[in-house]
């Protein structure tokens, strides 16, 4: 754990293991009940000092700490790496990622503002006013294991720009990375009682943050159904929420397949699928159909997969083995369902082999739900309808792209299709990291992006003056 700038030894611990070979990397302390009261105590404390913080302070703070993790970048790419399960290549994309996110943070702390409120259009001429943006008081910031850095900043960061003190829960799997932020955070001079981390299990040390009343804001990164039980049991609090997908993407006949083909390898199978916005449904023209299928076979078949590690691997481990035998039911489920299995489908060890399946029914496991499983389903479509009523019938929509030369036709998927981003001539699977970023349906409430996030984690507060006669 991490309380009032220390970490906190505990007697019960938690392995963190490598995924590719089991072995243990750390233990760390298991947090409890009196853990959270003590870190609650510590979060109202930090509020009361970074709410009257300066935010151009706060902002400098922010900066320090991405030129931090700057210097030390090669050591939290490693972290990663053995936590997650990413590749090395992967991991130090993702710590580049964290410390524009930090930055971009320490921007929208400067930029944060209001507006003035007019009174003279029903009379009231001698009233005049403004509305400032406040912070909301004690964050929870709930993160996932598959980017353990990057989407604890898009918390912390906008958090701490708009004023708040932070709790941070991370994933069991994954804590490593979000000590040393903590540790990053204080080192660069952020009051040591503005940043906890308490690691424990969802059902015991979560619930018990997301149903604290004095938590006043919670924001989430993970599974629609943990995303529902958090909302049955949060009460009357702000909620940012960051849920599940099985992100589509639209081939159009015009579109450059062998582009196309490259951007699937890429967007289908980083981090073993285990990305929300990870490509798994491919709807394809059906003209064009059977050479995509070829293209994207040839593409697939190349991926170098193994120890994470290793410099050439292009695709490490499953995060347990839970997540691949997850994988494994949804590609059996296909195929019964009369999926034709082209390529993997099957584990090897702690890797998912890549996989492609061609024509699955749309009441497939694999096309209603998410797999989080480099696993990409390959559907030909005949009409622009057709595709845009399957690409909708789902209950998530997060994002998806469409592949077109056409601008009536791209324009008109962009319109219609339910999701929170829809990009054109791109895959779905892109994000940069100032954009704004969330779902609709099943896959979220709320934006990320910290210019974003930082509206989320405050509140306008209105002040007016009246003319004394």
């Amino acid at each position: 754990m991490f309380l009032l700038g220390e970490i906190v030894k505990k007697k019960k611990t938690v392995e963190v293991k490598n995924p590719y070979n089991n072995q243990v990397i750390e233990n760390v302390g298991l947090s409890d009940e009196d853990d959270i009261e003590r870190a609650v105590a510590i979060a109202r404390e930090g509020f009361q000092i970074l709410r009257d913080m300066p935010a151009g302070e706060r902002a400098k703070i922010l900066e320090r700490t991405g030129e931090i993790i700057s210097d030390k970048r090669e050591d939290f790419a490693r972290t990663i790496a053995l936590e997650s399960g990413k590749t090395i290549n992967e991991a130090r994309g993702e710590v580049a990622r964290a410390i524009n996110t930090i930055k971009l943070s320490a921007i929208a702390a400067l930029e944060l503002h209001g507006e003035t409120v007019r009174f003279d259009l029903d009379g009231q001429s001698k009233k005049m006013g403004f509305y400032i943006r406040v912070p909301l008081g004690v964050v929870l910031a709930i993160t996932p294991f598959n980017f353990p850095l990057n989407l604890s900043c898009h918390k912390i960061g906008p958090g701490l720009a708009g004023g708040n003190a932070i709790i941070h829960k991370p994933a069991t799997k994954t804590p490593l990375s979000a000590l040393k932020l903590a540790q990053a955070l204080v080192e660069a001079g952020l009051p040591r009682q503005g940043i906890s981390v308490l690691v424990g299990s969802g059902s015991k040390i979560g619930l018990g943050l997301v149903r604290h009343p004095a938590i006043k804001k919670i924001s989430f990164t993970g599974s629609l159904e943990v995303g529902r039980i958090i909302t049955e049991n949060c009460g009357m609090k702000r909620v940012t929420m960051e849920l599940g997908s099985n992100s589509a993407l639209v081939v159009f006949k015009d579109a450059p397949l062998e582009s196309v083909a490259r951007k699937v390898r890429k967007g289908g199978y980083t981090l073993a699928g285990q990305v929300c916005i990870s490509i798994q449904r491919v709807y394809v023209e059906e003209d064009v159909a059977d050479e995509f299928l070829r293209l994207l076979s040839m593409e697939v078949n190349q991926i170098r997969y193994g120890n994470q590690l290793d410099e050439k691997t292009e695709m490490g481990p499953m995060i347990d083995e839970s997540a691949i035998k997850k994988a494994e039911e949804f590609c059996s489920d296909a195929v019964k369902r009369g999926g034709i299995l082209i390529l993997g489908g099957r584990r090897k060890g702690s890797i998912f082999v890549p996989t492609i399946i061609l024509n699955v029914p749309e009441q497939a496991l694999v096309i209603q739900e998410e797999a989080f499983a480099p696993i990409v389903v390959v559907n030909k479509f005949k009409t622009m309808k057709e595709v845009i009523d399957k690409v909708n019938n789902t209950k998530y929509g997060l994002q998806a792209g469409v592949f077109t030369r056409d601008i009536t036709k791209g324009l008109e998927c962009a319109r219609r299709i339910e999701a929170g981003g829809v990009l054109i001539n791109e895959f779905p699977t892109f994000r940069v990291d100032n954009m704004p970023y969330g779902g609709t349906k099943g896959s979220g409430i709320g934006r990320e992006g910290p210019k974003f996030a930082i509206k989320e984690m405050t509140e306008e507060k209105l002040i007016v003056f009246d003319q004394l006669e």
